[in-house]
């Protein structure tokens, strides 16, 4: 299976994010699976495409060809695709992988997060979402949509578009057990 992960390319962030992170890429890799990823070296995508690589797994890295001036760009992708938007690496994202996993990141990821699940709820798609929200890191974004919820502004069944988990062997469990016919 192709993994979509979406997660902070800062190299600021929390250390414990990336030990979770790396643990992650380790267990996606141990199962045979294959990481799609905006292709960065550092925070949440550098440390899971780490624990993939040192697990033999695949990684596929997809960034614009401008990128490398805001963040280091992986070199120890099996394959990397550059392209010329930020509207191409996303449309590759969710065209190349069979399931997304959310890990904590800032307004790109964000911007990512709505995008798939919007997608999902248009039916362009119907393949797995997981928010992992370790150490909580989505609650306020999660208390957000459950009010929207309450006033009415997004069905209720929209918060099944989405799993939210707080394990990695949960969140790959979801994907794997996941039926796209649901």
């Amino acid at each position: 299976m192709k993994i979509c992960l979406y997660g902070a390319g800062s190299s600021r962030i929390n250390e414990e994010y990336k030990k979770t992170g790396y643990l992650l890429g380790c267990e996606i890799a141990n199962r045979g699976h294959s990481l799609i990823f905006g292709g960065g070296s550092t925070g949440m995508m550098g440390a899971v495409s780490k624990g993939v690589n040192d697990n033999n797994g695949r990684t596929v890295g997809i960034a614009p060809q401008w990128m490398d001036n805001f963040e280091g760009i992986s070199d120890e992708c099996d394959r990397f695709i550059k392209t010329e938007a930020m509207e191409d690496r996303k449309r590759l994202f969710e065209e190349f992988s069979d399931a997304f996993i959310i890990t904590p990141g800032g307004l790109g990821t964000l911007d990512e997060i709505f995008e798939i699940i919007t997608l999902k709820k248009l039916h362009i798609h119907n393949k797995p979402i997981v928010i992992f929200n370790m150490n909580h890191f989505y609650d306020s974004m999660l208390e957000m949509i459950d009010f929207m919820i309450k006033e009415n502004t997004i069905p209720e069944d929209n918060r099944n578009l989405f799993k939210v988990c707080y394990t990695i062997e949960e969140t790959l469990d979801y994907i794997e057990s996941h039926d796209e016919s649901e």
